[in-house]
């Protein structure tokens, strides 16, 4: 693997973080939280003029085709800024899944409305009081010849209110993987969208499905073979995840060592104190190790064997490093850390929240450990490689 960046990449970072500078510093972010629509259409105009939207869509649907690598440098930037806009679930997850378990009529019509930012989409996934797994896809979908009618509520959906079609996973038959992923109308008759709050305070949403008729014309991937779909799918989007969780870490450590020059007790600097240097330099270790698991995840994605645990590695450490960084953090600061005034609690919030997003933690941990033990021949051993 090689870790130098080209620099074809480096100025996309660039580019990146000069647009967050211009549409999301924390005063613009505070303005958007608690808001239904959560993001300016401002900022979504221009990273759709700067190709951003397409970046890793295929090349023969409007995107740019590049690769996961690209898209973790942008998570880094976005995160870093904690950037409030759909690109992730409309972009990564949304365009990613049609990309890959699409059909030829749906990715013709969507990928490129995704890629030039005419249409969004998002994942309608988790419900009330269930598991993230297969078993907690309990909103029905009864399938009766050419059609299929969906009942049951989905949660933390985002940006519903704001996007052309849901994704929305449906349990089409009694097993227990028997799912299956349509594409929805969210503005169609039985649908009810509600904005609710969240630690991230964004725009996430409650959808209740009320007898909702949709064509089986409308089934991303096979009746009953949507979670297989799903899971390989979103392999990619673990990977991504993980950028914005780093890029969001390194913008708390570097808020964390900037208070820890200059704040002054006894005399002297605080960050003169053990107490205060040796978990700056636990978490910038932990932080860089989060970043080369997430490349290492991003060019093993573009390897034929694929990324494997890998993806969900890269996630579930990431996620934590990104929430153990906003508590050193708030360590250092103090109590004037968690006051509405310094931006270290807009960090503190959303790495606990994509902590507990796209696939929590324990849910990444039982994948890891099942390469582990469930495996003839363990994912991370010395013949490995890893």
């Amino acid at each position: 693997m090689d870790l130098e960046f080209t620099d074809e990449q480096n100025f996309l970072r660039d580019a990146v973080r000069d647009l967050c500078a211009k549409h999301c510093d924390p005063d613009q972010v505070r303005a958007l939280e608690d808001d239904p629509v959560g993001f300016s259409r401002g900022f979504w105009a221009e990273l759709a003029s700067m190709d951003l939207l397409g970046l890793a869509l295929p090349a023969e649907h409007g995107g740019s085709g590049m690769g996961i690598l690209e898209s973790v440098i942008v998570a880094e930037e976005l995160g870093r800024a904690i950037a409030p806009s759909p690109w992730f679930p409309s972009v990564v997850v949304g365009g990613g899944l049609l990309a890959a378990a699409g059909t030829v009529d749906q990715r013709a019509e969507w990928l490129p409305k995704v890629a030039t930012g005419e249409s969004i989409l998002t994942l309608a996934w988790l419900e009330p009081g269930n598991t993230d797994g297969p078993t907690g896809i309990q909103l029905e979908g009864k399938v009766d010849g050419d059609t299929i009618t969906l009942s049951g509520t989905k949660i933390m959906v985002p940006f519903a209110n704001s996007a052309d079609r849901l994704i929305v996973l449906a349990r089409t038959g009694p097993g227990e993987n028997d799912i299956s992923m349509l594409l929805v109308d969210p503005t169609g008759d039985g649908i009810e969208l509600e904005h609710t709050l969240t630690a991230g305070r964004g725009a996430e949403h409650e959808v209740r499905f009320s007898d909702v008729t949709v064509g089986t014309d409308a089934l991303v991937g096979d009746l009953d073979g949507g979670w297989e779909a799903f899971v390989a799918a979103m392999d990619d989007a673990l990977i991504v995840a993980a950028g914005l969780a780093n890029g969001g870490a390194e913008r708390v450590l570097e808020m964390t060592v900037e208070y820890a020059k200059e704040r002054v007790q006894f005399g002297v600097p605080i960050g003169n104190f053990q107490g205060v240097a040796h978990p700056i330099a636990d978490i910038a270790t932990e932080i860089e190790g989060a970043k080369m698991l997430a490349y290492e995840a991003a060019w093993a994605a573009g390897q034929s064997a694929g990324a494997g645990p890998l993806a969900a590695m890269a996630k579930q450490y990431a996620a934590g490093v990104f929430r153990r960084a906003t508590r050193v953090g708030h360590q250092v600061f103090g109590g004037v850390g968690f006051t509405n005034a310094i931006d270290m609690q807009l960090y503190f919030r959303r790495a606990k929240q994509l902590e507990l997003s796209w696939f929590e933690p324990r849910t990444l941990a039982d994948r890891v450990a099942a390469a582990e033990l469930d495996s003839a021949t363990p994912f991370v051993t010395i013949d490995a490689g890893v």
